[in-house]
């Protein structure tokens, strides 16, 4: 099954701490790259958080966020750092002293200075498990989200491998009439210059002819790559990079087929095979 690389997800969770969301986002990328956002009590668990994605996510550029909203039992916990307020307050005396005509300090301002509200250490551990347990739940509906995705892409990706395969066998069945016409075009430009031939030399000149416009193993490589596709999209394993280079593979078949073109049907058909990979590779980008 087949997994995109965008994908979004956003899960809370109400604890004893307060409410924890985390929110993940997922775009394209060669490789992994996990970044975080962590409330400071949690940034020293990065590590393991980084651990835990991976085991899910095997490409991507990933962007992690988790947010806390303490508890209004936590808030009223609140704390002052009653010596740096009383030390606040006796240099706000001074300066009142040094210069009367300064307004009096906001008590609210004071409250704003830094260290002034001590808030009770939390308990990490507790804190720990509840964010890793919602990591798992933000994980899975990630990988849902990125798994309907990847069927969407998969479904894409079928719908032009059966398009693929049908101008392959149309080409395959002209390609007698092509080399029989090709054969009749040179006969008429040996007839028009009214020089006799030898006849065992002109047949090996024909052969060569027929030899440099057959694309029967062009065509079988085309489809034996097709096989690949179906096969890779059934796979339970990250196939994106596989894809990627069967596309290149599809490609190469397809510019050789147009530099043996021998009439307009078969240009069309080498054509419209570009045209049917390119909307291919750009689906695969996002595939993990």
């Amino acid at each position: 099954m087949l997994h995109s690389m965008t994908g979004f997800a956003r899960q809370s969770a109400e604890s004893e701490f307060g409410t924890l969301t985390w929110e993940l986002r997922t775009v394209n990328h060669r490789y992994l790259d996990v970044q975080f956002r962590l409330p400071e009590e949690l940034r020293p668990k990065e590590q393991a958080f980084k651990q835990q994605v991976s085991t899910v996510l095997n490409r991507g550029k990933v962007e992690c966020s988790l947010h806390m909203r303490r508890s209004s039992a936590r808030k009223a916990e609140m704390q002052l750092d009653m010596d740096l307020v009383h030390l606040i307050r006796d240099r706000v005396s001074e300066i009142s002293s040094e210069i009367p005509a300064a307004a009096p300090v906001n008590p609210v301002d004071i409250l704003r200075w830094p260290g002034v509200i001590a808030e009770p250490e939390l308990d990490a551990e507790p804190l720990i498990a509840e964010a890793v347990g919602l990591l798992d739940t933000t994980l899975a509906a990630m990988t849902s989200m990125r798994a309907s995705e990847g069927e969407r892409i998969a479904t894409m990706l079928e719908t032009r491998c059966a398009d693929i395969a049908a101008i392959a066998t149309s080409v395959r069945k002209r390609m007698p009439e092509v080399l029989d016409a090709a054969r009749g075009k040179q006969r008429e430009r040996i007839e028009r210059i009214d020089v006799e031939a030898d006849p065992g030399r002109l047949e090996v000149e024909l052969a060569l002819l027929a030899q440099k416009l057959d694309v029967d193993e062009e065509l079988d490589r085309l489809e034996s790559h097709l096989a690949e596709i179906r096969l890779a999209l059934r796979s339970e394993e990250p196939v994106g990079r596989r894809l990627d280079f069967l596309m290149q593979e599809l490609n190469r078949e397809a510019n050789t087929l147009g530099s043996k073109s021998a009439d307009a049907e078969t240009t069309k058909a080498a054509v419209e095979l570009k045209v049917l990979v390119e909307q291919m590779r750009e689906q695969i980008q996002n595939v993990e």
